[in-house]
């Protein structure tokens, strides 16, 4: 069976950056499963995997657009100590639930200052080539439940 739309399919990978740096791993840990067509990896590995069938190994390099998308310098901010009131010790590496004008975004604070917190509201992998080495282990037909939900359900289509 072919990895199509309304289907599950799960897969081992590895992701490396252009140097080579592992950035994620399903190695020791259990495939990762998805609704095909449902938007629950990024876009460009999704393509890539249209068609292939367990068994298949393959390498895609998927491009910052299909991935977590483009920088935007305009997403990095300075923001003022007084913001994080309760909180005594910001470091680098926190992230935080910022409020704006269009609604949640997670942000990661990347400087801390004197007076200001410097934080930046790109994904940690925005801008970045994305390299995975995959091999598919199963293709199924979705479950009603899992294609009216958008996602898996686990084992079977079993709802956990």
């Amino acid at each position: 069976m072919e990895i199509a739309d309304r289907r599950v399919a799960s897969f081992h990978y590895t992701l490396t950056d252009d140097a080579g740096q592992v950035i994620d791993s399903s190695s020791g840990r259990d495939p990762l499963s998805y609704l095909h067509g449902a938007g629950n990896i990024v876009a460009g590995l999704e393509k890539a995997l249209a068609g292939k069938q367990a068994g298949d190994k393959l390498k895609v390099d998927v491009a910052p657009e299909e991935g977590y998308g483009v920088r935007h310098d305009g997403l990095v901010q300075q923001v003022p100590r007084e913001a994080f009131q309760g909180i005594d010790n910001v470091q680098p590496g926190m992230q935080f639930q910022a409020q704006t004008g269009n609604g949640p975004l997670l942000v990661t604070v990347t400087e801390v200052g004197e007076g200001t917190i410097t934080v930046d509201g790109n994904h940690p992998l925005a801008g970045k080539t994305l390299h995975f080495d995959v091999e598919i282990t199963e293709v199924r037909e979705a479950t009603e439940d899992e294609q009216q939900h958008g996602h898996t359900h686990g084992a079977g289509g079993e709802h956990a």
